[in-house]
């Protein structure tokens, strides 16, 4: 085999490689003198088939896969020949294919990009740092109530906390526009789920009654024909219904696993859940801090088909999370988080190797206990983990990011910043690392 290599660029690899006929006919022969024996043709006795007759009706297609076998091993030997660290699966092009002739091809890909890791010394963390307090139990508590309350009708006007079930329909210079219309819609007044001038227009409305109101749409309103405009809608109401909060008693308490039934027994264990919530998101906010650190370091030049490939995992994700087909959002649309993260793993992955950092099963343990902690049946969970080596993989992964945060956290200027559980916890967090 004889392979030459060009460079396209400062990561773009042409490697241009030659195969002897004789691995190609050698195997082409080999694999249908095996099929002899199993090949059944009307008119021949099983394994009686000429050599001939075999060759003539599967020679085509025996040579299409061997060379594509061959294609695949030999760009995996070479590539090793030649010590390139190939980047995502390569573009080949056959440049000679006749029978009895060296088999010859081009393949264009890109190897990975070789940087050093930079001083993280000067880096900024701010690392927030708060505890659950008694006030955010009774806030919780309070919001627990909530998630178990029932709705009654209410012989009065409907006002701020209610549920009304409406009709409406909208107009937009006297012509309806698409969504713009429904009957026996629920809204919650005061959740600030629909727009202001639509909920205060229900407020002090009776069951039966109608009335049109003005409702102006904001400037950076999805809906391109209702940016800024003011449309009329026409509201009825048909039920109005006010919340009916569960008194916290034993009964109330013993539906979440308290067996006891105590508000001291209730309160410890909402504590603790709290206590392991908090715990992830201070630990999510300052992984977000030190990876977009890292980030900011470093400038690296992306090898494309790794970014396509995670471009295809962000659309998959993005359709699974909506619900809503993605096939044809165009790419320039999850390209951004994509080479984001095919960056930081590329940074992530130079650290390990450069830092020499070893996975620590006693830490895969440790995390697989935290995951598994909130589950009925923890152990069930674990022995998932396991038996299933992709889902582990994760695991290790996770554990491995946590050790680079920390060998950051242990050289960079980290600032300690007192928060509240409330603000820690209505941070809206974008995704650290793939």
């Amino acid at each position: 085999m004889q392979v030459s290599v060009e460079s396209t660029g400062s990561i773009g690899r042409k490697m241009t490689v030659e195969v002897p006929a004789e691995r190609i006919e050698q195997s082409v022969e080999s694999r249908l003198r095996s099929m002899v024996k199993r090949v059944r043709l009307d008119g021949f006795r099983p394994g009686k088939v000429p050599f001939n007759v075999v060759k003539s009706r599967y020679g085509d297609s025996v040579r299409q896969e061997v060379i594509g076998e061959v294609l695949e091993h030999t760009f995996r030997d070479a590539s090793v020949q030649q010590n390139l660290r190939v980047a995502g699966l390569p573009q080949i092009e056959l440049q000679a294919l006749a029978v009895g002739q060296p088999l010859v091809y081009v393949a264009n890909f890109d190897v990975y990009p070789e940087f050093t890791v930079a001083d993280v010394a000067g880096l900024e963390v701010k690392r927030p740092v708060a505890e659950v307090q008694d006030a955010d139990i009774d806030k919780m508590l309070d919001t627990i109530r909530k998630q178990q309350r029932e709705w009654k009708d209410a012989d009065r006007a409907a006002q701020s906390g209610d549920l009304v079930l409406i009709d409406f329909e909208g107009t937009l210079d006297g012509e309806a526009f698409t969504g713009g219309t429904a009957q026996n819609y629920s809204v919650e007044l005061g959740a600030g789920r629909m727009l202001p001038d639509f909920e205060a227009a229900l407020i002090g409305m009776q069951v039966g009654e109608t009335k049109t109101a003005d409702v102006s749409f904001p400037e950076d309103y999805q809906a391109e024909n209702l940016k800024g405009k003011t449309a009329q809608f026409k509201l009825t109401v048909h039920k109005v219904q006010e919340e009916s909060l569960p008194e916290v008693n034993a009964e109330f308490i013993k539906q979440f696993g308290v067996e006891d039934g105590s508000m001291e027994s209730f309160r410890e264990e909402v504590k603790k859940n709290m206590t392991r919530e908090l715990g992830n998101a201070l630990k999510a906010q300052v992984k977000q801090q030190v990876m977009e650190g890292l980030s900011s370091l470093h400038e690296i030049e992306l090898p494309s088909a790794l970014v396509k490939d995670e471009i295809q995992h962000v659309r998959e994700e993005f359709s699974q999370s909506t619900g809503t087909p993605a096939n044809n959002i165009p790419d320039d649309l999850f390209q951004p988080q994509a080479a984001r993260r095919v960056k930081l793993g590329l940074i992530v992955g130079e650290i390990i190797r450069q830092k020499g950092l070893q996975r620590d099963p006693a830490r895969v343990d440790a995390m697989l206990e935290t995951l598994a902690a909130s589950y009925e049946d923890p152990a069930a969970l674990i022995n998932y983990y396991r038996t299933n080596r992709q889902a582990m993989q994760t695991v290790e992964a996770a554990v491995m990011e946590d050790m680079i945060v920390e060998w950051v956290l242990d050289q960079a200027q980290v600032t300690d910043e007192a928060r509240d559980f409330e603000s820690v916890m209505n941070r809206k967090q974008e995704p650290a690392a793939a």
